[in-house]
């Protein structure tokens, strides 16, 4: 298979990068990197890159034209997100992009097209997911938060957790049971809910790294116009699992882990001891090279299959299993080649690398769990990839 990018390919990374230089600062990602950047900080300009984003209609370029996007190739697509990794760009469209807009467009009626897709490719609203619970993660079909029909409303009482940006967003993409006597894969509705609705309190959940992005979201008695249903009652399950045709090809993991191989060996070639004392480390830098280099084929191909109309199903849970792995071995790395001065957290005069690796090798724990655990991928490539039965 031909990686090469086009001429006009390569014209369009060559844009990103200079809207890049044009609007994050000079020493953005490693003071990213190293935590120097506080969460007000982050935001001011998060919010500023995406208006710049929403006004190149670059904010949802993979969508259709008529839904204000630019019906973006899947190469394309890929080359944003490996560009936006690697120099760690704030903003963006998240969630909104991803899936709950391309979830209306496929099951909403023409006054919620109206009202939410506008405020998605202008970057005005921001969305979370709320999806997991205490007892429904890796099988969501179990979840248990209730959406009751009460009249012209609906009455949701339940709990949600994991969940990213909820305190920062201020509309959520909801799935509830609505029938609690159907089989767990059915009985399933989603909703729109706006997050300042009364009822709902979102607490934080800190990381190891002591890093707030994470949520817990209650619901008690939040009442919902019945207009918020997104499509059919008791048929979100289908459209939550719906294999949507944007880009999945997972680059954004391999574009962030060369970057940090980047700055490891920028390490040693500036402190040579670092290698003298670990000399195992560098045949271990070597070994990261060549899997990040595996990484990026796996990565590419599956824009390739999407142009031919294929729907990459067990090809993007490849590329899901060894970026997050990688991830963690490339954090890895880093911890042995750094010793222990690597474990110093940022602030101290001694961390090595600002103690950015510290940071790195806590965050790398969850990267197999987070979107879909390794064992899930797994069965999917097994299953679905590979041909074979189930347990």
């Amino acid at each position: 298979m031909d990686f090469t990018f086009s001429e006009s390919e390569e014209q369009f990374r060559a844009e990103i990068r200079r809207f890049l230089a044009e609007h994050l600062p000079s020493d953005w990602s490693d003071r990213a990197f190293v935590g120097e950047v506080d969460q007000s900080e982050r935001s001011d300009l998060a919010r500023l890159v995406t208006k710049a984003l929403a006004d190149r209609q670059w904010l949802a370029m993979a969508w259709p034209k008529e839904y204000g996007g630019l019906d973006a190739t899947h190469m394309q697509q890929l080359i944003y997100n490996e560009e936006t990794s690697y120099h760690s760009m704030p903003g963006g469209g998240g969630m909104g992009v991803a899936w709950v807009g391309p979830a209306i467009m496929l099951y909403g009626n023409d006054e919620q097209k109206e009202r939410y897709i506008p405020r998605i490719t202008s970057g005005d609203d921001i969305w979370c997911t709320l999806y997991s619970e205490p007892s429904a993660g890796s099988d969501l079909a179990s979840l248990q938060t209730r959406a009751v029909r009460d009249g012209d409303e609906y009455v949701i009482n339940g709990q949600k957790i994991w969940t990213s940006g909820g305190h920062t967003a201020n509309m959520g993409w909801l799935a509830a049971r609505t029938d609690p006597n159907a089989p767990k894969h059915r009985g399933i509705s989603t909703f729109v809910v706006p997050m300042d609705t009364p009822g709902i309190a979102v607490r934080p959940l800190v990381n190891l790294a002591g890093e707030h992005n994470f949520n817990e979201v209650y619901f008690e008695d939040v009442r919902i116009p019945g207009e918020n249903l997104v499509g059919v009652e008791n048929r979100g399950w289908y459209q939550v699992a719906t294999a949507l045709d944007f880009e999945r090809s997972g680059v954004g993991a391999y574009a962030s882990g060369k970057r940090n191989l980047e700055r490891l060996v920028g390490a040693v070639k500036s402190d040579p001891a670092l290698g003298e004392r670990n000399p195992r480390a560098r045949y271990e830098l070597a070994d990261r090279w060549i899997e990040l280099q595996v990484g990026f084929n796996i990565a590419y191909r599956i824009p390739v299959l999407q142009a031919k109309g294929v729907i990459p199903n067990h090809e993007a849970s490849v590329s899901k299993l060894y970026g997050s792995e990688l991830a963690q071995r490339i954090a890895g790395t880093g911890m042995h080649l750094l010793g222990l001065e690597g474990q110093v957290v940022p602030g101290s005069p001694h961390a090595k690398l600002g103690g950015a690796f510290a940071r790195a090798y806590m965050n790398a724990a969850s990267s197999t769990i987070a979107a879909g655990t390794s064992e899930i991928q797994r069965n999917i490539i097994a299953q679905r990839g590979l041909g074979l039965p189930r347990g």
